[in-house]
């Protein structure tokens, strides 16, 4: 469901929009790369399911999959690349300390359309060796702020150039985890919780998702064999545009083979177990890694002040968000 804020108007026109963007995906790559001590690699837009590597997400989101004659196998569009990216670091013999950063594009079919949701989903993937001294709710804090340092430093670049954009982000982190938001606002939602609380703390690191809480249910879907339940979380900011949290990346130390082993029997996947990637996780062959997605369109969104995602990335959507942007003069690319 679509919602355009009252009064909303681009602060950029389309040809400065497309400039800005550009300018976006240059500058806050470098800075990554720099904050983190990343390379940037090609990766896969499409998978073999038999080796389960591509992700699972909700457990309920279908991929995109179609059959590949000339090497007799299906295939599947990507959901992210969190485990191929794992495996990526063992075949290139990274060392601890270094890591790999993609371009990474899906399709997810299934997704609900809104002003932040579509069936294209574009993020920089990331991945770092760590070693199992870093696999700590401290390692995982300070890349979070080398992280948000990124975003807002871009911001201060973008605004020399566009000095109209009337865009500011909270430096500050606060860190909750999903437990402790639900005993703050047990009565609401967790998408509620959000809101709520990053209403008034402008950057927010939610940590712990994936587990149940003591209610009996998690704060949010989290697949099982990718991030550790207990040293993962989500970064969101907020959004001045919309009145919202707003999510920019989802993020983790990875599963160790102990607590995969935990996770799987936890969500009832202990079939995965024979997957080529989980057996190789599980015999302690890959390497302690550290890792996330941070969504492209989402952090070129936030700094320009659009309204909707469709002004940052070209993509389907139905006849009543076209109808509505066009009455709201939103151009959607």
């Amino acid at each position: 469901m679509i919602s355009i804020p009252d009064g909303y108007v681009s602060q950029l026109d389309t040809y400065d929009t497309q400039r800005a963007i550009e300018r976006i995906k240059h500058i806050f790559l470098a800075k990554l790369c720099a904050a983190l001590h990343l390379v940037r690699v090609t990766a896969p837009l499409a998978v073999d399911p038999a080796t389960g590597i591509n992700d699972n997400l909700n457990g309920v989101e279908r991929p995109v999959g179609f059959d590949v004659p000339a090497i007799g196998k299906d295939a599947e569009v990507v959901h992210s690349l969190a485990k191929w990216k794992r495996l990526a670091l063992k075949r290139y013999d990274f060392k601890v300390g270094k890591g790999i950063v993609t371009d990474m594009n899906a399709i997810r079919r299934d997704e609900e359309l809104d002003n932040l949701h579509s069936i294209y989903v574009d993020q920089w993937d990331w991945e770092k060796v760590i070693s199992l001294e870093d696999r700590k709710i401290e390692y995982l804090q300070d890349t979070v702020r080398r992280i948000v340092t990124a975003i807002c430093g871009t911001l201060d670049e973008l605004k020399w150039t566009y000095p109209q954009l009337d865009v500011d982000l909270d430096r500050d982190v606060t860190f909750i985890t999903t437990q402790e938001l639900e005993d703050l606002y047990p009565e609401l939602a967790p998408k509620e919780r959000e809101n709520r609380f990053v209403a008034d703390h402008h950057t927010t690191f939610i940590m712990g998702v994936g587990a149940p809480l003591a209610s009996g249910e998690p704060h949010d879907g989290r697949a099982p064999d990718y991030d550790d339940w207990g040293l993962n979380g989500d970064l969101l900011f907020w959004n001045e545009t919309l009145g919202c949290a707003f999510e920019v990346s989802s993020m983790g130390i990875r599963v160790s083979p102990e607590s995969l082993d935990k996770q799987l029997t936890m969500a009832g996947c202990d079939d995965r177990r024979e997957l080529p990637f989980h057996k190789a996780l599980l015999a302690g062959e890959l390497p302690y890694t550290i890792g996330g997605g941070i969504g492209q369109s989402r952090v070129c969104m936030l700094l320009l002040a659009k309204a909707h995602i469709g002004e940052v990335q070209a993509s389907l959507w139905d006849e009543e968000t076209t109808e509505a942007c066009e009455k709201a003069g939103i151009m959607l690319l």
